[in-house]
């Protein structure tokens, strides 16, 4: 069992410690309005790599705030109108949405795979800031000067539920059976896309970041993908004058209080030995799920690639190929 965290009985019961703000349905209903405001455009751009099996395609279009996000996208060749399931795919902090090959074991059992650039990453997506503090890595506190509007993964959970119904109406898919998948901020993100988009079927969650910064910060593991936290109070509020709204404000973006607006099935690994990511805040995102969920808890691993972990998400859509 870790020694830096709760004991397994008590992380099955916990539900977190950061605030909900109270006017936090208010502020996403909000947000989606402005989402389902804007005209899309999604553009298709065919992609020079190529396989027998499937077309590869770069697709664009307008996101909130003037951005233009980009996504990889894969579908199956030849495929009746409307009978294809989807995956939507999300990457870790900082990355991107990876190699074509890494979607063609999905497209190869007959999915259409469009994986995020989240913007202000390493990927194509394009980010307009227009709140202050830095840009390197800092996207967690982007915002927390300014206005909960401006909090920068208030505009990237968008993306997820913009890109999902942009998939869910390509005339390939069957909207029926759309999942979301990631791990890391990508396990955030495929939870935070499904409580934003309510017709995400399945959803698909390894070791989520972006949840409970409270008890990050009281686990003194405000570093790493964290460390952001520790920087802006060392240089934005020494006194910690600000303290309880600011961990109010990221409650907007904390994906343990968007989990309950989750309807599919969820399937989440669950790391213990996780100081980056650390379980209690795991847990407290999968027990206010409300929906049909499993968990796979990996004693003895971090944040690091886990055995037969991929083997247990196919098989999790298998039901749909």
């Amino acid at each position: 069992m870790p020694a830096f965290d709760y004991p397994l009985d008590k992380l099955k019961t916990y539900m977190g410690q950061n605030p909900c703000p109270s006017d936090f349905d208010a502020y996403w209903e909000e947000a989606l309005e402005e989402m389902h405001a804007i005209d899309a455009q999604p553009e298709r751009v065919k992609a020079d790599f190529k396989t027998p099996f499937a077309d590869c395609y770069d697709l664009f279009w307008n996101g909130v705030g003037g951005a233009r996000v980009h996504a990889k996208l894969v579908i199956p060749k030849e495929v009746p109108e409307g009978c294809c399931p989807a995956v939507c795919m999300f990457h870790g902090y900082s990355a991107w949405c990876g190699e074509w090959t890494n979607l063609l074991t999905m497209a190869a059992s007959g999915f259409v795979v469009a994986s995020l650039d989240c913007r202000g990453q390493a990927g194509d997506s394009q980010e307009v800031v227009s709140a202050t503090l830095s840009t390197f890595k800092g996207h967690i506190i982007r915002g927390l000067r300014d206005d909960p509007k401006d909090l920068a993964f208030r505009a990237m959970f968008l993306d997820t539920a913009q890109m999902a119904g942009l998939v869910m109406d390509m005339p390939e898919v069957d909207a029926t059976r759309v999942a979301s998948q990631g791990g890391s901020q990508g396990g955030a993100l495929s939870l935070a896309c499904a409580a934003l988009e309510p017709r995400i079927a399945k959803v698909i969650s390894q070791f989520p970041f972006l949840s409970d910064y409270y008890r990050v910060w009281q686990m003194d593991l405000a570093e790493n993908a964290y460390a952001e936290l520790r920087d802006f109070f060392r240089w934005s509020d020494p006194l910690h004058e600000r303290e309880e709204e600011i961990f109010t404000w990221l409650g907007y973006i904390d994906v343990k209080n968007l989990a309950p607006r989750i309807k599919g099935d969820v399937l989440m690994a669950i790391t213990l030995m996780d100081k980056i990511c650390p379980p209690s805040t795991q847990f407290a995102a999968y027990n206010n799920i409300h929906a049909p969920k499993k968990h796979l808890i990996y004693h003895d691993h971090g944040h690091e690639g886990l055995p037969h972990w991929t083997d247990h998400v196919y098989r999790f859509l298998s039901d749909w190929m």
